[in-house]
Parts: C-alpha cells; structure tokens; sequence
C-alpha cells in the first residue's frame, strides 16, 4: 500500500486535495453521536426536558392564580448584590474567552444575554408602580436588552464562521448549510505536542 507523503500531497494540485479531502471525510464520515452509550444520553436528556416543560405548564398557572401581588420577602439586597456579581462574574470569563479566542465564548455569550434579559425583567416588573419603574425602563432599554441581543448575535456569528471554516477547510462544495439545518458537529480536540527541549 502506498501513502501518499506531505510533499505529495502539497505537489497536487488544489482541486484534487479538495477532492482527497472529501473523499477522505465521506469515507470516516462516522457520528461519534450514533455510540450507543451517547444515544442513551440524549434520549434521557430529551426525556427530561420534556417533562420539565410538561411540568413548568400547571406549574405557572397555578403561580399565576395563587401568588399575592405584593410580597415583603427578605433579602433583597443579597439576592440582588448576588444576582449582579454572577452577572459581573459571567460578563468577566466571557470577556476572557473572547480575548483568548476561545469557543467556550459562545456559552458565555448565551448565558450573559439571557442573565441581562432576567435583569431587565426583573427590574421592571419589581419596579412596576413605585419611583423607580422609569429608570427601570430606560436603563433596559437603553442597556441591557440591547447588550443581550449583541451577545445573542455574536453567538451565533461566532457559530456561524466555525461552521463556514469548517465547511471550507473540509473541502465541502456550495453553502454551508442554515444554522436550523445544522446538526451537531463534533470534532477531536489534539494537543500540540511541544518540541523536545
């Protein structure tokens, strides 16, 4: 069996490594997904979701109906001081990964977009009827949402350009395909090994 060396392969023309490439890629083309342990993990987790969404239904309305409109809890200042540094702590290592170039930024961008979403929320609907409920707005509107859909965006630029480069260096023809139509794309992480000192 003959195997093609580094210098053979950088001598052939683009067009056929283009074509090697996604002969090679049709021909391992295995879902590391379709293992049937991970099949059993999918199916437990889409079960669980499943339920927790049947069970939030009756679970919200009977909130709806029965929770009193006022309420005098305590600890508001350390809910809030500690929802706020979660939301500081989330804005801090999402700052990190995207300096780094990580792809880990992409989850902190969703989970920092949903947390301001929750903080915008929150501060209207507790504010609803007192002084503070025109600020509220104006610092959701003018703040948080806004930052939310940018992180939101950028998740899904940042999705979007490992799928095009993926795409490409795969050697694939055409547009890649719509982020919906996108299925779960896995890929092996290897660690460079450093040069003998």
């Amino acid at each position: 069996m003959s195997v093609l060396s580094s210098d053979d392969l950088r001598r052939l023309p683009p067009a056929e490594r283009a074509e090697l490439l996604r002969e090679l890629i049709r021909l391992a083309d295995d879902d590391p997904l379709a293992a049937p342990h991970l099949r059993l993990r999918r199916r437990l987790g889409l079960a669980m979701l499943t339920a927790c969404c049947v069970w939030l239904v009756p679970w919200t309305v009977m909130l709806g109906f029965t929770l009193p409109d006022h309420s005098t809890g305590g600890q508001w200042r350390v809910a809030w001081t500690g929802f706020d540094v979660g939301l500081t702590l989330a804005l801090a290592a999402t700052a990190f990964a995207a300096w780094r170039r990580l792809q880990v930024v992409v989850l902190g961008q969703i989970v920092c977009g949903t947390l301001l979403v929750c903080d915008a929320w929150f501060d209207m609907t507790l504010s609803w009827g007192s002084g503070d409920f025109t600020l509220s707005v104006v610092t959701a509107l003018l703040g948080e949402l806004p930052l939310a859909g940018l992180l939101f965006y950028a998740a899904r630029h940042v999705v979007l350009t490992t799928v095009h480069s993926m795409w490409t260096r795969e050697g694939r023809e055409g547009p890649a395909p719509r982020l919906r139509d996108l299925g779960i794309i896995t890929a092996e992480h290897r660690r460079r090994r450093r040069p003998p000192s």
